[in-house]
């Protein structure tokens, strides 16, 4: 079965996009960064091993937008948390392994993601944990399969993300992968660069 990678991106809109980020560089210059950024990681994880699709937001903006690559597939996330999003484009893609990203992980590439999908020859699901106590990936072998709570109850944002998306797996085979850090804030870019 094919494996797929979907990227969560946003339209880049100034105080729509990145507005934590925003908070502290400026809403403009925030959504400038993510612009660049998610196009650099775009052309950083294209792969023939794997299918690349977007899940867009807003829905109608982001499958019309001409910001992001006019040959890469795009699904609509929908509405709820960024868990029912993620779920429900997992759910969309089965039945092969699927791997959900953020498009603001600087440091993402192929090995990253060729070694999840390998992770997930002997595994139900995949993380790459963040040093903020999120993820940067989740991937689950059998999408279909995964339980009806997937991802219910987890407080995004916070350093409960992972644990609570870990509790939500059953009994589920999970591994981790390497710790990356995605860019929430200002001390994110910082360290980035540092």
């Amino acid at each position: 079965m094919r494996e797929t990678v979907v990227v969560m991106v946003k339209e880049p809109r100034p105080g729509r996009v990145k507005t934590r980020l925003g908070r502290d560089i400026g809403m403009c210059p925030a959504a400038r960064w993510f612009r660049l950024q998610a196009l650099s990681l775009l052309r950083r994880i294209r792969d023939p091993r794997w299918d690349l699709v977007l899940a867009v937001a807003p829905d109608r903006a982001g499958l019309q937008s001409r910001v992001w690559p006019a040959d890469l597939p795009r699904i609509a996330q929908g509405s709820g948390d960024l868990g029912a999003r993620m779920a429900r484009a997992m759910y969309r893609l089965a039945p092969g392994p699927v791997c959900v990203v953020g498009a603001d992980i600087p440091d993402l590439g192929k090995i990253q993601i060729a070694a999840a999908f390998h992770t997930l020859g002997n595994h139900d699901a995949v993380f790459g944990p963040a040093p903020d106590g999120g993820f940067w990936l989740v991937g689950l072998k059998h999408p279909r399969r995964a339980p009806r709570g997937l991802f219910k109850g987890v407080r995004w944002s916070s350093e409960h993300a992972l644990a609570d998306s870990l509790a939500t797996l059953g009994n589920l085979k999970v591994a981790q992968i390497q710790s990356l850090r995605d860019v929430d804030t200002a001390a994110d870019l910082r360290q980035r660069s540092g």
